[in-house]
Formats: C-alpha cells, structure tokens, sequence
C-alpha cells in the first residue's frame, strides 16, 4: 500500500523580498509598509514541490524559445474536470489564456458592442464591472439578495427585468468572489433559463472551483442542460496551486458559431502560447495535486473557522459571510458604525492589516471588507492576533 504523503502549511517562505504584488504595493494602497498584506488573492503558502521540480527539470534545456501548449498540458486539465467536476471538455474546445481577465475582455469584445449590456452581479472582483466599462459597454448590476442570515442569493426577478434588447451579455462568478457562494445547481438553472428565454451569452469565472469545501459541490455551469450553446468558461491553476505569477489558464468554447466570434477577437489579440516553464507546470499540477489540494483545503477550513471564532468573539461589530468556497473571508463590518473611509483606516492604523475595501467589490460591498485568509499557520496566528487587539481597544473606548 503506497503512504499517503503528508503536506505542512505551518510555516512558509518570507515574500517580503519579493516582487509580490501584495507586498510591493503596500505604501501605495495603504500609505504604509507597516501592514500584514492580506489582500490580493493569491497564497502566503508554498507553490507546491511538485510543480516546481517540473520547472527545475525543464530549466535543463537550455532553450527558452517560442514553444506551443503541448497537448499533454490540455489532457491533464480536461481529466481533472472530468475527475473533480464531472464535466467532459474536447480537446479543439480548450485555448490557452494568461489571465481569466483576458479571457473575460476578449469576450465582451467578442460578443457585445458598444453601448450593449453586460450583466455584473455585485459584489463582485471588481475587473467584472471595470471591464466592461473601459471597453465602453453598459454595466448592468444585478445585485446579489443578501439576507439576515448574511447569505447570498442570486435575485432571478431583479435580472429578467434588468434585460433590454441591447443586453448580450452575463459574468458570472462560480464560486462567487468575495462573498463565497458555491451556487446549487438549482439556482444555476434558474439563471440559465433566462439566459437561454433572452438569448444572453454567459462567461462563466470558474477560477475558484477547486476550493470548495464539504458538503458543497461546484456545478460546472456548461455541464448543465442546453447550457453549453451559450456558455465560455474560464478555469486554470492560478488559485488553486498558488501559480499566479505563471500567467496561464484555459477559456473553453464548445459551441462552434461561438468559438467562431470567441476566436475572431482572441486573434486580434494575439495570446500566443506563453511561457515554457508555464506549460510544464500547469501540466504537473493537473496530473500531481490531488492529494496536495485536499490538505490545502484541511488547512484553509482551519485557518477560516479560527477567523469565524473571532468574529463570534467580537459579534456585535463583526460578522462574516458563511463559506463555502474560495480563501477570501467576506466580512461584514457594519456593525462598527463607521463610515467606509473609516473602516478602512481602521483595519490599517489599529489592526495594522492591508485588507479589500467591501466597496471595491461595487457599492453593495459597502460596510464589508475582504480578508485573504491562504496565510501558513503562523502568519495566521500572527493576523487573529492583530484582529484581537484592535478589537479589544475598541470595545474600550466604547
């Protein structure tokens, strides 16, 4: 019997010598060095071994010229999907992109216009809504339900009648990013049925996929019924392997009239292949991490219900969202009767924490903040710590 592999996420490497954009950028988003940066989403955990020994070993040769995805890299992603999600791609159906943003901008190219709709459904990563406007389309919101609860829903009424003739378009954000929803497959039809009533195109973010935590299950929106006709869905190792600064993941088109538009402006574009150290570790990812992700996630869930306990500790200021996929705790701070200025500053002067403004997220994110909770255990420990202080300064001027 072969011994299952024991991973350690106690500690990690120092990345403050770094080019890390959560560190670099400090002094400009937050007026100060003196923050622990928990913002960006990306890791403070170690890119696994076994996707940098696939580096290291390609590092060898001693050629670093243009190179194509080999088609070894796709089949190793599509029998993840197919394993972990139970979707089945082709391989002609899967085109390699640097960033699902890319892939996000090459389709609102592609199948809207100027002036055309695009539905966001706020709060939500910013670059949905940023988009869409830079490249001069009309942002339509479709504002999350939020209940007493602190639980997230889509409000399916809110976006039929938000739709016009001139509204070609949906982002979609499964799992949901900042508020960590892992949408039902119920709720996933419900969206469906209107797309397909008033022919709208989905872009389907799929990025935080993999982290999805028991008993919730990711439901691939292409996977469902008549869905693949209209659906593009972006997926990759960014998030769930810690490789962002490899700059590589897949948009998949399965429908041929819309790979035809899809590639039309992807062309333009000129995305090339990447890079050649990507191409081997995106490969070793896919074929290696299983085994790697299910301790990841064991330590995530830790790191997020050691947050949630503070949070009940100091409940009449803080609430956080429930989880179910994603590292990114969705914490709502209007209990502190601040303003959104103000809360800020909070988090930055008393708690000494670079965190997301909620209103980043759209003006339905005002009061909250995001927190990036993919720390080691010892960075962990190091921001619960921080928390608590600040908080314990509170209630005593209050």
């Amino acid at each position: 019997m072969e011994e299952k592999v024991s991973y350690d996420f106690s500690h990690s490497a120092s990345r403050e010598d770094t080019n890390a954009e959560k560190y670099t950028l400090r002094k400009t988003l937050f007026g100060t060095e003196d923050v622990t940066p928990v913002w960006v989403a990306d890791m403070d955990i170690d890119t696994p071994d076994f996707v940098l020994d696939a580096v290291v070993q390609r590092l060898k040769h001693p050629v670093m010229g243009y190179e194509e995805v080999p088609d070894s890299a796709y089949e190793a992603q599509i029998s993840w999907l197919k394993n972990e999600h139970g979707v089945h791609y082709k391989r002609e159906d899967v085109f390699y992109s640097h960033s699902v943003v890319a892939s996000m901008s090459v389709a609102i190219e592609a199948f809207t216009k100027e002036g055309e709709g695009v539905v966001v459904q706020t709060p939500v990563y910013s670059p949905f809504f940023h988009s869409v406007s830079t490249l001069k389309r009309k942002v339509v919101k479709n504002p999350l339900a939020l209940d007493s609860d602190g639980r997230y829903s889509f409000d399916i009424e809110d976006f039929e009648a938000k739709i016009d003739i001139n509204t070609k378009l949906l982002l979609l954000c499964s799992p949901h990013n900042p508020v960590g929803r892992v949408w039902k497959k119920a709720e996933l039809e419900a969206i469906l049925k209107v797309c397909l009533k008033h022919d709208i195109i989905v872009f389907a973010d799929e990025i935080h996929s993999d982290l999805v935590y028991a008993p919730h299950k990711h439901t691939p929106f292409s996977s469902l019924k008549g869905a693949k006709d209209i659906t593009l869905s972006a997926v990759g190792v960014g998030k769930t392997f810690n490789m962002a600064g490899f700059a590589m993941s897949s948009v998949i088109v399965e429908n041929e009239v819309l790979k035809s538009k899809f590639l039309q402006a992807y062309e333009r574009v000129h995305f090339a292949q990447g890079s050649s150290l990507s191409h081997v570790a995106f490969e070793s990812a896919y074929r290696n991490g299983k085994e790697w992700l299910e301790a990841l996630k064991e330590h995530l869930w830790s790191n997020y219900k050691a947050l949630e306990a503070l949070c009940l500790k100091y409940s009449t200021y803080i609430k956080i969202t429930p989880l179910e996929a994603t590292y990114l705790a969705w914490i709502d701070c209007r209990g502190m009767g601040l303003s959104d200025k103000e809360l800020r500053k909070f988090f930055i002067t008393e708690a000494k924490l670079g965190l997301n403004a909620g209103l980043s997220f759209g003006r339905e994110g005002s009061g909250f903040m995001r927190l990036n909770f993919a720390v080691s255990t010892e960075k962990m420990q190091e921001v619960l710590k921080k928390l608590d202080k600040a908080f314990v300064l509170k209630c005593r001027k209050n």
